[in-house]
């Protein structure tokens, strides 16, 4: 049966490792079932139900992912998208958390539109080539950044921003020695070698008393606090159109970004294959219907979630790795006590060892051409220092027009990618006034 669903022989995988990959990405993920619940409880959201809420969103966004899209990549409430959610749309604009989710179903159904109308698509192929080549290596900065700040391998510094931590800190420390496990591990071809690393530090952490072991089994709190809460009168009022093209442009780019980075990575990327091309279309489906899901449920936005990309290097290839992740999101409702023995920096080096491997995409890019080389680099390196993916598409995209109209190669450009950096450029614009205002 799993092998007419996921087709694993034609992916050259086995049911094994789908299942290994799969627990790989949900244990470098799983941080989100914690931090989502803290982060929107901000807004007077009951954390309970929101700790519920992003359990199910993750496994109905994943499930569909697997079934539709034939994808090893998982879904989950982004992480930014619920900062701009609690602390921009609820604690700076003073909407209440039930309008921030109007605003999120709104602007899931145009994500929707886009998407089945073909237009997501099209924005899509209007990436430039060294602009594709250049997501995955910028997400791997993004990814490296994320866990040396887990793991306080970085920190911050009010004169320099971030300083290396405290190497007598234990979380440096374990840290360090699991990207070291991991690497020895993946150098010697073992199988598996990411999870081994973060299991390993995770019994290192409990055995020396780092982790506080709170038990197995809980019953999940009730879901109805935030179950159909929308509100959609705001919706139309100017001040909200701004949040809602705002979590549209974050949401398309975010999992536009992550689809492609991941994907290239699992080298199911093809535009020359058919095939390659409807599954590549269901896995925008799969991530455009998943954000309606969540606000109906009482989350934020749900995305692809680039940790995915731990999954893909511990093998998987096929939907079997990120059904694998949509069941342990529900059987994580009842072991919420077990998952807390698994710390942040038990998946840090995972996280920063992936992002070692994901640099070498930047030698795909046409360094020979400035106006082809200078927007890369600004995707790489923008997308970690300012904390968001979209952010590196935005200065990515903008810098590449202008670079392409000003030296006389304007025809190179896609029409798309014009309407693409003009959205963004409104959208800092848009930024600058409210910020003058404020």
């Amino acid at each position: 049966m799993l092998e007419r669903i996921f087709k694993l022989r034609e992916h050259k995988t086995n049911v094994q490792t789908e299942v290994l990959g799969g627990m790989t990405t949900f244990l470098a993920m799983s941080y989100i079932i914690f931090v989502n619940p803290i982060i929107l409880s901000k807004t007077g959201m009951d954390m309970g139900s929101v700790f519920v809420a992003t359990c199910v969103a993750a496994a109905i966004g994943t499930f569909i992912m697997a079934f539709l899209a034939n994808y090893p990549i998982a879904v989950a409430p982004g992480m930014g998208l619920n900062a701009f959610f609690a602390f921009t749309i609820v604690a700076n604009m003073g909407f209440t958390w039930q309008q921030a989710l109007g605003g999120v179903f709104v602007s899931g159904v145009i994500f929707l539109i886009l998407t089945a109308t073909g237009l997501r698509s099209w924005i899509i192929e209007g990436i430039p080539a060294s602009l594709r080549a250049s997501v995955a290596a910028g997400i791997g900065l993004f990814l490296a950044f994320i866990g040396l700040q887990s793991a306080q391998v970085v920190v911050d510094d009010p004169a320099t921003l971030v300083k290396l931590g405290s190497l007598s800190n234990p979380t440096v420390l374990f840290c360090v020695l699991g990207f070291l496990v991991i690497a020895v591990l993946d150098a010697l071809k073992v199988k598996g070698a990411i999870l081994i690393g973060i299991l390993v530090i995770s019994a290192l952490s409990i055995f020396t008393g780092n982790t506080h072991f709170a038990g197995i089994v809980s019953m999940p709190p009730s879901i109805a606090p935030t179950f159909f809460q929308i509100d959609f009168s705001k919706v139309l009022e100017a001040g909200f159109l701004q949040v809602i093209l705002t979590l549209v442009l974050v949401e398309l780019f975010d999992a536009t970004g992550v689809l492609i980075g991941v994907a290239k990575r699992a080298k199911i990327l093809d535009d020359t294959s058919p095939e390659n091309k409807k599954r590549f279309s269901r896995a925008l489906f799969a991530d455009s219907t998943s954000i309606l899901a969540g606000s109906m449920l009482g989350t934020s936005s749900v995305t692809a979630y680039v940790e995915s990309a731990s999954g893909v290097q511990a093998g998987g290839r096929t939907g079997l790795t990120s059904a694998t992740v949509a069941v342990l999101f529900l059987v994580a409702l009842f072991f919420s006590p077990l998952l807390t023995a698994v710390p942040a920096y038990a998946t840090a080096p995972a996280l920063i060892y992936l992002a070692c491997l994901m640099l070498r995409e930047l030698t795909e890019v046409n360094w020979d051409d400035l106006t082809d080389a200078i927007p890369a680099a600004l995707m790489a390196f923008t997308m970690a220092f300012t904390y968001s993916i979209a952010n590196g598409f935005a200065f990515a995209f903008i810098s590449y027009v202008v670079l392409k109209v000003f030296t006389g190669k304007f025809r190179q450009v896609h029409p798309a990618t014009y309407i693409i950096a003009a959205l963004f450029l409104v959208k800092f614009i848009l930024y600058s006034m409210e910020s003058a205002a404020a």
